[in-house]
């Protein structure tokens, strides 16, 4: 056996750093391996993966569209092949020299097949070394240190589940999504995508979307009175004032409040308003227990993560660097029970003395016995997502991760706080009438004990106020109302009710749901939060559902995540149950093939009308949006080249459709979409005849040209939207500097005594957005062109901030070249929180 240095693979590089850091106690120096961090110290070395760096494809010749049908890729043989070069290069070289090999990839079926990926290609180049898998739910030093000590073996079977998956996901997300593509004709970026997991969501999406386009609403009416005790105008008690409804019973004896005829609501009002007082007719009082929420599973930690209105993405890729850091759990698990090894009263001494939790860890450390909460679901894998009991220092998280940690600490000690108290109060009055006597209600609820909730400030503990009163005492009626309302629509599923109902229905693992949303946000099938299906995703699932239901069903999802367990138990092999999957997308082709012309122009109708801003003001016919060659986006009207009316857009960002329609001009309103840059264009006639109508103004000389040849330096509105200074004599003189695209610009009385230029102020018409100072252009550019020089190179492109360009630094992305090199789909598939239209835009701007 070689005497070599151990090897260690992690999932991810930053995975790596913190394990190498924490086994070599901090004296592991990092190396450069083909372009790959390698971390070394004491005869080991640590090497982080990218997640896959070995992806499942079918062969070359299989990539054709046009020679290869669709339906051939259903029996197609599957390949093989590196997705990351330079990792796969550097691990097939360390490995070469490797006296042992440890695989610490995340423990979960994901993570196992990424570690049977690293196992093959150590094999590849030595069949003997011994190769040992470490497994751990967080990476703190006791947890790793434990792992290491105690190593175990592949599971060989829970990552042919994966791979299983990686397969059956293969198979039919390219044979449907070319099949759809061809028939729409709609092939290059803006291809038509559909998957296993990505139907039946959008059909969820598109059911509730049905649902409200089909709802009716009711008009209804409801009572209230406000009543008071004591003689309100001699101002006696005034806090016995409150608010009561009133109700009746219906036919079956159930207390209502809305009454559904208009009539019988303003007889009962008129006697209402015509009452000074009101009897109480009974009180009642009772306590209840309100119990602490069980511990973190990932559908509930998004669902919370989401009242902080972070997306499910985004609330996903903050966990996992909060794990990578080793301050939480492994943030993917459908366990809700803590395991029997976590001693409560040792991780809350850990916050003891800290300025943000000390005073709350002290006051359950008093507690003579804690015992945590237990959700329904038990799992051995993963434990519930809480802290580890490794504290980060005020500048180890920015402010979203900081808000993220802080939520999943405190749910800790929400499930190990005693249950709550509320006492509730109801009141029943009535109002003499010449024939049933009115009946008012009131309910009141007080926190006697806040148990939990002074621990966890994100669920409701908010007070309803109703004095202390007794039955027959009389009080007044100072005030009534009568309000007329509507039945409204059910409501879009948020993002995490849609993960909770995807979970219900065995759609998606914990590991991809959110994942599978943001992929129906890049493929262009949903937009808005909550998601609103377009007009294609609306097409997509018509046509799945007439020519092929199980495209969209989620029967055969949650049929092959049942496969996918018995894989793992050793009940069902790979090869079982993709030849079971791939005889069922036969099926589903036989109705699709019969059906390709109807499909395509009912596809082909959805996406026109998705980009059909509005009637041509010159023809008539429709406007649509357009993409040039070069990939900008335009309006055009659909009638070219008899009419050749177009209107600009702005260069920067994905023009999306929103509900909203011009008041002027009846064309639809225009929003970009350019990542946190995203803003609304608005009517484009209106932005393009303001351009039209703007006048330069001339705010000084031109520093190029003014001396010699008289050029002024003018404000200037484009068509597309955006402004700027620039020369008066252009194209002679190109001089240009920009300005900010929103908010009213002001010449103020200012002038800059370097650049004899008066100082610009941006203004909004917004009140709740404060104006601020632009100063003179050319300072206030020459600060900018500073700024990008003290950050990295990638932070010069738009849209890429300090920790994305690092993230981008850690997979080898290492400048702008690098970044206008890479594969799109692959920096998607190695970065969090980044999809490949993102990518995209970034090169279009590198460029």
């Amino acid at each position: 056996m070689s005497q070599g240095p151990e090897l260690i693979i992690t999932e991810k590089d930053n995975a790596a750093r913190r394990i190498a850091d924490i086994l070599s106690g901090g004296s592991a120096e990092a190396e450069r391996t083909r372009g790959v961090n390698v971390y070394t110290w004491g005869g080991r070395r640590c090497i982080g993966l990218s997640g896959h760096v070995v992806g499942v494809d079918f062969p070359p010749e299989y990539d054709d569209w046009r020679d290869v049908e669709p339906v051939e890729l259903i029996d197609a043989p599957i390949d093989k092949r590196p997705t990351q070069e330079n990792i796969v290069s550097a691990l097939r070289l360390l490995a070469r020299t490797a006296g042992r090999v440890v695989i610490a990839t995340d423990y979960d079926r994901e993570g196992e097949l990424i570690g049977k990926e690293a196992y093959e290609l150590v094999r590849e180049v030595d069949d003997d070394v011994p190769i040992d898998r470490v497994r751990f739910s967080s990476i703190t030093e006791r947890e790793v240190t434990e792992a290491f000590a105690t190593p175990d073996d592949l599971d060989f079977d829970l990552a042919a589940a994966g791979e299983a998956r990686q397969i059956v996901d293969l198979v039919w997300g390219a044979a449907l999504t070319r099949f759809l593509s061809l028939s729409a004709r709609q092939l290059g970026d803006d291809f038509i995508s559909v998957g296993r997991v990505q139907g039946p969501t959008l059909k969820l999406i598109v059911d509730r979307e049905r649902e409200i386009e089909a709802f009716d609403s009711e008009d209804y009416w409801e009572l209230f009175a406000d009543l008071a005790k004591g003689d309100s105008d001699a101002g006696d008690d005034p806090d016995g004032a409150f608010e009561a409804q009133y109700f009746y019973h219906d036919d079956d004896g159930t207390e209502a409040e809305r009454v559904w005829d208009e009539g019988a609501a303003s007889g009962a009002y008129e006697t209402l308003e015509t009452a000074s007082t009101a009897t109480v007719d009974s009180v009642r009082r009772r306590t209840r227990t309100d119990d602490p929420p069980a511990p973190f599973n990932t559908t509930q930690f998004i669902r919370a993560a989401s009242s902080l209105n972070y997306t499910a993405q985004r609330a996903m890729s903050i966990a996992e660097d909060l794990y990578t850091a080793g301050y939480i759990t492994y943030p993917r698990t459908d366990n809700t029970v803590y395991p029997d090894d976590l001693d409560p009263r040792e991780l809350l001494d850990a916050f003891v003395g800290t300025r943000q939790f000390g005073d709350d860890a002290e006051s359950l450390l008093d507690r003579e016995e804690i015992d945590p909460t237990e959700g329904d679901e038990e799992t051995t894998d993963h434990p519930p997502i809480h802290p580890t009991g490794e504290l980060p220092g005020a500048a180890d998280l920015d402010d979203d991760e900081w808000e993220v940690y802080e939520l999943v600490v405190r749910r800790f000690f929400a499930t190990v706080a005693d249950p709550a108290t509320w006492e509730h109060l109801r009141v029943v009055a009535a109002v003499a009438s010449e024939g049933e006597d009115l009946l008012l209600k009131a309910n009141g609820k007080r926190l006697v004990e806040p148990g939990y909730h002074a621990v966890y400030p994100y669920s409701s503990a908010s007070e309803s106020f109703v004095p202390d009163v007794r039955e027959g005492e009389e009080l007044t009626v100072t005030d009534t109302s009568f309000e007329a309302k509507q039945t409204q629509p059910p409501r879009r599923y948020g993002q995490s009710r849609l993960i909770e109902t995807m979970e219900s229905m065995g759609i998606g693992t914990k590991a991809t749901r959110h994942n599978v949303i943001q992929k129906l946000y890049d493929r262009g099938y949903i937009e808005s939060d909550p998601p609103r299906p377009t007009r294609l995703a609306h097409a997509v699932v018509e046509a799945a559902e007439e020519f092929a239901e199980r495209v969209v069903s989620e029967e055969m999802t949650a049929q092959l995540e049942a496969d996918m367990q018995a894989i793992t138990r050793g009940d069902a092999t790979l090869e079982d149950v993709t030849r079971e999957s791939r005889e069922m997308l036969e099926e589903v082709f036989e109705g699709l093939m019969e059906s390709g012309e109807a499909v395509g122009d009912h596809l082909r109708e959805s996406l026109k009308a998705d980009r059909t801003v509005g009637a041509c003001p010159e023809c008539g016919s429709d406007l649509v949006i357009r993409q040039s060659r070069q990939g900008s986006y335009f309006i055009g009207c659909d009638a070219y080249p008899e009419c050749t009316r177009t209107l600009p857009l702005p260069s920067t960002g994905k023009p999306l459709l929103l509900e909203e329609t011009c008041n002027d001009h009846g064309l639809t309103q225009v929003k970009m979409l350019a990542g946190r840059k995203t803003f609304v264009h608005g009517c484009p006639l209106c932005q393009a005849e303001a351009a039209d109508a703007q006048e330069d103004r001339v705010i000084g000389a031109c520093p190029d040209c003014g001396t010699d040849h008289g050029g002024e330096l003018a404000i200037k509105q484009l068509r597309s939207g955006s402004r700027l200074v620039g020369c008066t004599r252009y194209p002679d003189c190109d001089y240009s500097l920009p300005l900010p695209r929103r908010g009213d610009l002001e010449v103020t009385d200012g002038v800059c005594e370097e650049h004899d230029l008066p100082e610009l102020r941006i203004t909004y018409d917004d009140e709740d957005r404060e104006s601020w100072a632009l100063g003179c252009p050319i300072c206030n550019y020459r600060e900018y062109q500073a700024e990008q020089a003290g950050g990295s190179e990638l932070e010069s492109v738009s849209g890429i901030g300090e920790k994305t360009a690092e993230k981008l630094q850690n997979v080898g992305i290492d400048d702008v070249p690098s970044l206008k090199e890479a594969e799109p789909d692959a920096v998607a598939d190695r970065v969090d929180g980044v999809g490949p239209d993102t990518v995209r835009e970034w090169q279009a701007k590198a460029d």
